[in-house]
This record gives C-alpha cells, sequence and structure tokens, in this order.
C-alpha cells in the first residue's frame, strides 16, 4: 500500500504544479523556464503511474526486494530530478541544475531494477517444478 501512496502523492503534485505552470507562473517566467517547470511536471507524473504500476506488481509479489528497490529509486528520482528543475524554473539560480542529473540517473537505475524484478520473477516462475 505503501506504493500507492508513494504514487498519490506525486501524482497529487504533478497535476497541482501542472495547473499552477499553466495558471500561475505564465506571465511570470520566460518561455524557457515555463518549459523547465513543465518536464518537471510531466516526468514527476510518468514516474507517480510507474509507481502505481509497481504498486499493482507488488501486490501479487509482497516483499519482492527488486520491487522495492525500484520504488525507491523513482522515488529519490522525481525529488532529484523534478525537485530541481522545479527549484531552477522558480529561482533561476543554474547550481541547481547539477542536482538534475543525479535525479535522472535515479529514475534511470529506477527502470533498470524494474526490469532485473521482471527476470528475476520469470526465472523462479520458470525454474519450478511443474
Amino acid at each position: 500500500m505503501r506504493f500507492v501512496f508513494g504514487a498519490a502523492v506525486h501524482g497529487f503534485l504533478a497535476v497541482a504544479a501542472g495547473a499552477f505552470a499553466a495558471h500561475g507562473l505564465r506571465e511570470r517566467l520566460d518561455a524557457q523556464m515555463l518549459e523547465v517547470f513543465r518536464l518537471a511536471a510531466r516526468y514527476q507524473m510518468y514516474h507517480a503511474l510507474a509507481l502505481l504500476g509497481l504498486a499493482a506488481l507488488a501486490a501479487g509479489q509482497p516483499g519482492h526486494r527488486w520491487l522495492t528497490r525500484s520504488a525507491w529509486a523513482f522515488h529519490i528520482g522525481i525529488v532529484l530530478f523534478s525537485g530541481s528543475l522545479y527549484a531552477l524554473a522558480l529561482t533561476s539560480i543554474r547550481g541547481l541544475g547539477l542536482i538534475t542529473p543525479f535525479g535522472g540517473v535515479a529514475l534511470l537505475a529506477g527502470w533498470a531494477l524494474l526490469a532485473v524484478a521482471a527476470r528475476s520473477s520469470c526465472r523462479v516462475r520458470h525454474d519450478a517444478p511443474a
């Protein structure tokens, strides 16, 4: 259930950020920074949906360590990637952009860990006696 909670929080925040960009930031940010903010919201939503998918997978495999690791990588990635882009867009402090790649790597790790989970799940089922 904690995956569902994380997905719900990130999904809520992504929708709120998107609405804020559309209605509150259009006049305050230049086009480039507005697009940076929108990119952050978009990636946050993509990965909120990924967390929701992980929740569905984990329901059938309680305690699956690779799914849990994938979920944590997505959470960390969202915070670092989207969080740094939100902060960059709102403050124009270019140094915040140095954090973004770490978030991107965490998101990639989340997808890689999901692949490991799928592979280990297939191997377990394949090796199981008929």
